[in-house]
């Protein structure tokens, strides 16, 4: 079934469509996210890539952008991003490939290998080893979706914030905790029952029962205030995970000023980088803003973690298989950011064969 925009939002695509813009000497650019400007990504939407090539494009050409941006769900929700782009109601879109895993079951594939590096720096190289060896990874948004990959966008290191306090992984057993997509099966191999949800509603949720924790960045418990529901944020370790990204509309990226793309791609490459070291150096604030704001922030011992991982052990490989059988390169992809990973110093609680 089609995933359907708001009239408003349909409208205001529709009246924003330009011409060619080689005859005009100012250039609109739709720009949205479903996520809000407290997300780390989304705020770099608006104050680095947005100013940044705005300004640089009127230093450095004959023409002029002005974005218009719409982020929080204004334009696209957060699952109808990559189809927002597509057919042209805007023209970049900030999302995760979390919400589409029927299009891009293997944009996921950080996740695949739980308790990776918590360095989103760090995951960006990774991330970065496996687009560039792996073509399919950036020509499926061209080939099937109709826009082209720009940009990789890091997040920081996912743990567990929860309404009650855990000690183990039998502590979870039972208990209804949310997640995005493939990391729900981090949960049920847990014993937990996973709920499927996003941030938007998550406090909500989380108020009302729905559920009893998420499996979230620190960031996300910070900036929707989480921790005024959910008390207990747990340093458990699962991995800082690349798999959101910044895509371009194909008929309108071929309509730019060849001057124009050259800038816009130079600003996304840098805006990739600082979705790294922005969420690097913002973690270890936002541990200690829970604190400040009340939340009991701990670690467990590395023993809960082995656990957790050697729970998960055979997954990767099952994973691969079955990627493998949709004729997508699971288990190259997965193989490279193994050896990406150790290359760059992590070391795996335990090392997963994907075949």
């Amino acid at each position: 079934m089609r995933k359907r925009f708001s009239v408003a939002a349909l409208v205001l695509g529709l009246a924003l469509v330009g011409t060619s813009a080689g005859a005009q000497e100012t250039i609109r650019l739709r720009i949205a996210s479903g996520h809000p400007p407290v997300n780390t990504y989304v705020n770099l939407m608006q104050n680095f890539f947005v100013p940044e090539v705005t300004k640089r494009v009127a230093a450095r050409t004959k023409h002029k952008v002005e974005f218009v941006e719409g982020y929080g769900g204004a334009m696209v929700k957060v699952a109808d991003t990559l189809e927002g782009v597509q057919s042209g109601i805007i023209d970049i879109g900030g999302y995760c490939f979390c919400f589409e895993p029927s299009n891009l079951p293997l944009h996921a594939f950080q996740i695949m290998l739980p308790f990776g590096t918590m360095s989103p720096v760090m995951s960006l190289k990774v991330a970065r080893a496996v687009y560039d060896q792996v073509p399919y990874m950036s020509k499926v948004f061209e080939d099937k979706y109709k826009q082209k990959l720009i940009a990789l966008i890091a997040d920081n290191g996912y743990n567990l914030g929860t309404t009650f306090e855990w000690n183990s992984v039998a502590d979870l057993k039972g208990q209804k905790i949310a997640g995005a997509g493939l990391n729900l099966k981090w949960l049920e191999f847990a014993g937990a029952t996973p709920v499927q949800s996003s941030l938007p509603e998550a406090y909500t949720a989380m108020q009302t029962g729905v559920y009893n924790g998420w499996i979230m960045f620190p960031s996300g418990w910070v900036n929707f205030k989480l921790h005024e529901i959910g008390k207990f944020y747990t340093e458990i370790g699962f991995g800082a995970i690349t798999w959101h990204g910044l895509t371009i509309n194909s008929a309108r990226w071929s309509r730019l000023p060849k001057d124009v793309q050259d800038i816009i791609l130079e600003v996304a490459k840098e805006y990739e980088a600082r979705t790294g070291t922005v969420n690097e150096e913002n973690y270890p604030k936002q541990l200690a803003d829970l604190k400040a704001k009340g939340a009991v922030v701990r670690q467990l011992p590395d023993t809960v973690r082995q656990e957790w991982a050697n729970s998960l052990a055979a997954w990767p490989a099952q994973k691969a298989k079955e990627l493998d059988g949709q004729g997508l390169p699971g288990t190259q992809v997965l193989e490279i950011a193994l050896k990406a990973a150790e290359d760059a110093g992590h070391k795996w609680p335990v090392r997963y064969k994907v075949k």
